[in-house]
């Protein structure tokens, strides 16, 4: 199945390498099975999000280690693909983004007909892929409008979702700055969270700088390394994450059209297939260049792409603690 990575620091801007390319089971090192694209999002100092994303596996991609190497935010969303909807362009790649919010997924919702049809122009014209995962990211949108909150926006939507479509599985990761909300709904895929504090790993080991380790939230599909902190989500939690301040709340219902994996395609059900969790050594791989996708998101919707191939300049005062006057990235033609 795809792989979700979501980490919020409470305020410290920091780099998230470690656990996208140097943890035991960085994100780099599950690309190796997830191969049909990768992505990272993470805010600028502004609060805009920004993403970087191609249909190239993760070790493949030296836009990936760049930015995982030297981009700062206290707020990151990364995403390794393994497709079950939608052809390999960049267009399906996650993160997504719209109205100054990052979003990823994993698992499988059919009924996109109807989905479809739940979304106002104003979203539907910000879905540029094929994706299932576009479709809900783009109706949990229109319903944080309506409801004027997010965490109320995403209850309502994932309400309905669950008791009108069918669902294999509805993990995801929503981003503002400085906010994470994961889901995992219903038992079907795994999400795990690693807590400052909790057994012993009161730092979750990524890097800052000479300021040392900062405490975070890591969310990740599956435990970056052998720590006893990290913990399931029960079936059904939706764990808000204000800075460092956690919230575990549980509003949904069983699915009503629950799918299992033998309803699903040759596909779909290749795409859903749990990976072993023994111990893995980071991948290591010759980089090359894809085509990649570097937005920033708007106030009103979808950032605006960014000719490929444009060189990205990480500014030197953009420390761990936001200084400088820099952008984390900045985009250079």
């Amino acid at each position: 199945m795809c792989r979700l990575f979501g980490m919020s620091t409470g305020g410290p801007r920091v780099r998230a390498d470690h656990w996208l390319l140097d943890a035991p089971r960085s994100l780099r090192a599950q690309s190796h099975r997830m191969q049909h694209g990768a992505g990272l999002g993470w805010f600028s100092l502004g609060g805009e999000p920004v993403r970087d994303r191609a249909p190239l596996a993760a070790f493949e991609n030296a836009d990936f280690d760049l930015h995982a190497r030297n981009v700062p935010s206290h707020t990151f969303v990364s995403h390794v693909r393994d497709a079950s909807v939608g052809g390999l362009t960049v267009h399906n790649c996650h993160p997504f983004v719209m109205n100054d919010r990052l979003f990823a997924h994993n698992g499988v919702v059919k009924g996109l007909d109807a989905l479809s049809t739940w979304l106002t122009d104003v979203e539907r014209a910000h879905v540029s892929g094929e994706t299932d995962s576009e479709l809900v990211f783009a109706y949990l949108t229109a319903e944080i409008r309506r409801r004027g909150d997010t965490t109320a926006g995403i209850i309502e939507a994932v309400r309905r979702i669950g008791a009108e479509l069918p669902v294999f599985a509805l993990n995801l990761l929503i981003a503002e700055a400085g906010r994470l909300w994961a889901l995992r709904y219903p038992e079907s895929n795994e999400l795990w969270v690693l807590s400052p504090g909790r057994g012993g790993a009161d730092r979750p080991g990524h890097r800052a700088g000479a300021a040392g380790p900062v405490p975070a939230v890591v969310l990740a599909s599956e435990p970056m390394d052998d720590s006893p902190g990290w913990r399931l989500l029960d079936p059904g939690e939706l764990l808000v994450v204000d800075g460092l301040a956690e919230t575990s709340l549980f509003p949904f219902e069983p699915l009503r059209h629950p799918l299992r994996r033998s309803d699903l395609s040759l596909r779909e059900a290749a795409s859903q297939a749990t990976a072993p969790t023994g111990p893995a050594s980071a991948a290591s791989a010759d980089p090359v260049h894809g085509d990649t996708d570097l937005s920033r998101g708007s106030a009103t919707g979808e950032g605006t792409p960014v000719d490929t191939g444009a060189a990205v300049q990480i500014p030197a005062g953009a420390g761990p603690n936001g200084s400088g006057n820099a952008e984390p990235a900045v985009v250079t033609g």
